[in-house]
């Protein structure tokens, strides 16, 4: 049954209709050549070439020694369906301390106003340094954080670390904080969008 398992699993894979796995999954996920353009949750590769893959204790030492930039890059969260547009609705995104949040940074495709946008910002945060340690995260299987990483890859970055397990890993250790949506981002990036 296991053979047939892998066998459909690794159709959709090709199909495009499902990320990746786990390494202790029946699918191995294999890198993509460029962004992953599919849905941004989902299981992820291992690895990301050009950047340092963390754990906890990896992310710990790099907070320690090298202070990052810390970059959330998680979708933020929508009004639930069927809430009356008259009831107060005031979410809290809780992440890292010291996180910089630009929600959805790590979509692809990414229209090239918010890409120049997100490095321009990317660029502020690390003082022009870009082999500055730089970490990306968002949720465990998150795409977005990948993409965000090899983005910053792509664009001449050499400390880039890339923390798979996001918020939640980071949570099974230390206390999160409530951030709001970085206002470069959000004040840049709705003006991008009426361009």
């Amino acid at each position: 049954m296991i053979p047939l398992v892998r066998l459909a699993a690794a159709a959709l894979l090709a199909a495009g209709t499902m990320a990746a796995a786990p390494a202790d999954s029946p699918v191995d996920v294999p890198e993509p050549e460029g962004f992953h353009t599919g849905p941004q949750q989902g299981y992820t590769p291992p690895t990301l070439t050009g950047a340092t893959v963390l754990d906890i204790d990896g992310l710990d030492r790099v907070v320690a020694e090298a202070r990052p930039v810390l970059i959330d890059v998680a979708l933020a969260d929508r009004r639930p369906a069927g809430m009356a547009a008259d009831k107060p609705w005031l979410p809290a995104h809780r992440t890292v301390p010291g996180a910089v949040w630009m929600p959805n940074a790590g979509a692809a495709p990414l229209d090239p106003a918010h890409e120049a946008l997100f490095l321009e910002r990317v660029a502020d945060l690390t003082g022009g340094d870009k082999s500055r340690a730089v970490v990306t995260f968002c949720h465990p299987d998150c795409w977005g954080s990948w993409n965000a990483g090899k983005r910053l890859v792509q664009a001449g970055y050499t400390g880039v670390h890339w923390f798979p397990t996001g918020i939640e890993g980071w949570q099974e250790r230390h206390e999160t904080a409530v951030v709001k949506e970085d206002p470069a981002w959000a004040g840049r990036a709705s003006g991008a969008a009426q361009r």
